[in-house]
């Protein structure tokens, strides 16, 4: 079904889902950025098992397409709802040895692949992400991206993205950026009302997420995003609808809604905050269905679970074209490349090996400046079964379908065979309305892309093993 064509009556049906049937579905869940996800990978993963990786990708894929990912971790405070990795300082001075370890990771990446001829693929992507990625100042994004463009063959057309908070950032950040090649930006808004940016402690007026809006796209930014998030403390239907109405006024070219993750044993800074002013799942779910219904209305197009763009964005026309992929920073473009990461936390993916840096900064620069290695905290090889599972859960993420015919003719396995013990499990889901089913396509409806979540858990078997506490958010 061509996810486009939204209609009044899809919103209606939202509306009217009983308690009963959403608490049904209001699990602990993945968002499936990877497969396997974090909780299974390993510390056994090294640095020479990517240093080996990167030299072995090599051989037949010179010309195959990159991305890059840089985490920039320092921000001057911590926002109550932020789940990211970050290091909260306003000593300008961590700025240094933190860009001389992204240099020296850098130059290690581009050495492995020169050694397997891989020096002249082409960087098509670059994407900068925090903590706060404008904690830098200009200058030294200039000096940055001279390095990057030293180390990797950054073609002219680029699609080069950065987060930004409104907050730290200047008109000069602004220009600069757009000067180096950025070409897309993103604004963290959450919620415009005062009162719960005050709770969140990310107090960030209308005003100023105007102007960086309307300076990015004189300055020739070609797409604008805006974070949202639903759940948040002291949130209703009523009140996001008021940010709603500022958010359209400015239309952004993309916006990605997110769900809050509620993780006050994982993350002590959300203990503070007090979970009897939360929304409960029936109430963000709510939330949800007026954001869902207000956007589709002014013409954005769905693009699946917290995602929405303007027909005319890139990431529209990938949906659309089939180039659309999902990773560690939602949907994105440019399916089957591989992605190099770098700086404290960051994730590297390819086909077959998901690895992740340290987590602590001064691991993080001795491994890198001191000892000249990868600085690998954990990392998982791919099996066959993960790769298989994999193109099934990210089919039914990215498409909303999966062609059991294609997955048995690139694996080599007859679909129904090799998934018996889950196939049975779908036509639950098919009484409710999320999917339909035929002997050779399993199709998600409009409905089911909301919950789409619980039918990729089907096809995980991690899932399968009981844990003591739950690892991942509530998928409502």
């Amino acid at each position: 079904m061509n996810l486009s064509q939204t209609t009044a009556q899809t919103a209606e049906t939202l509306r009217a889902l009983s308690p009963a049937f959403l608490e049904k579905y209001n699990k602990s869940g993945p968002r499936y950025t990877s497969y396997p996800t974090a909780p299974e990978w390993s510390e056994r993963v090294s640095s020479e098992d990517f240093r080996r990786h990167i030299r072995t990708k090599g051989t037949g894929k010179t010309d195959a397409s990159l991305s890059l990912y840089f985490h920039i971790p320092f921000c001057e405070h911590r926002c109550r709802f932020c789940a990211c990795n970050t290091i909260i300082t306003e000593k300008r001075e961590v700025i240094p040895p933190y860009l001389s370890a992204l240099d020296r990771e850098m130059g290690i990446i581009a050495s492995e692949m020169e050694t397997s001829g891989q020096q002249t693929r082409p960087v098509t992507q670059i994407h900068f992400g925090g903590g706060t990625p404008t904690y830098l100042s200009p200058q030294q994004f200039v000096e940055l991206m001279s390095q990057v463009r030293h180390y990797f063959h950054v073609v002219p057309d680029a699609e080069i993205s950065i987060e930004v908070d409104p907050c730290v950032t200047t008109d000069e950040h602004i220009h600069t950026l757009a000067e180096l090649g950025f070409n897309r930006i993103s604004f963290g808004v959450q919620d415009f009302n005062p009162d719960i940016q005050e709770l969140i402690e990310r107090v960030q007026s209308v005003e100023l997420t105007k102007h960086f809006t309307e300076l990015s796209r004189k300055t020739g930014y070609h797409s604008v995003n805006f974070d949202l998030v639903y759940g948040l403390p002291l949130q209703r239907v009523e009140t996001f609808g008021q940010t709603l109405d500022e958010v359209l006024r400015l239309r952004p070219d993309r916006i990605a809604l997110y769900n809050f993750a509620y993780l006050p044993g994982k993350l002590a800074h959300q203990r503070y905050l007090n979970p009897g002013i939360l929304p409960n799942g029936q109430e963000k779910f709510r939330i949800f269905v007026s954001a869902y219904e207000r956007f589709t209305r002014e013409g954005y197009e769905y693009i699946g679970m917290d995602h929405f763009a303007v027909p005319e964005d890139p990431l529209s026309e990938a949906r659309r074209n089939g180039t659309i992929q999902r990773n560690f920073m939602g949907y994105t473009t440019q399916a089957g490349t591989d992605l190099y990461a770098f700086g404290v936390s960051s994730i590297s993916a390819t086909e077959s090996l998901y690895v992740q840096n340290t987590r602590k900064l001064n691991a993080y620069q001795k491994s890198v400046l001191q000892d000249g290695q990868l600085p690998i905290e954990r990392g998982v090889f791919l099996s066959e079964d993960d790769r298989i599972r994999k193109e099934v859960i990210y089919s039914l993420m990215c498409y909303g379908r999966v062609i059991k015919e294609e997955i048995s003719k690139e694996f080599g396995i007859s679909f129904d065979d090799y998934f018996s013990q889950e196939i049975p499990q779908l036509p639950a889901f098919e009484r409710d309305g999320l999917l339909s089913l035929s002997s050779d396509i399993i199709q998600i409806t409009l409905l089911g892309h909301i919950f789409v979540r619980n039918i990729a858990m089907v096809f995980d078997k991690y899932l399968r093993v009981p844990r003591k506490q739950p690892t991942f958010s509530r998928t409502l």
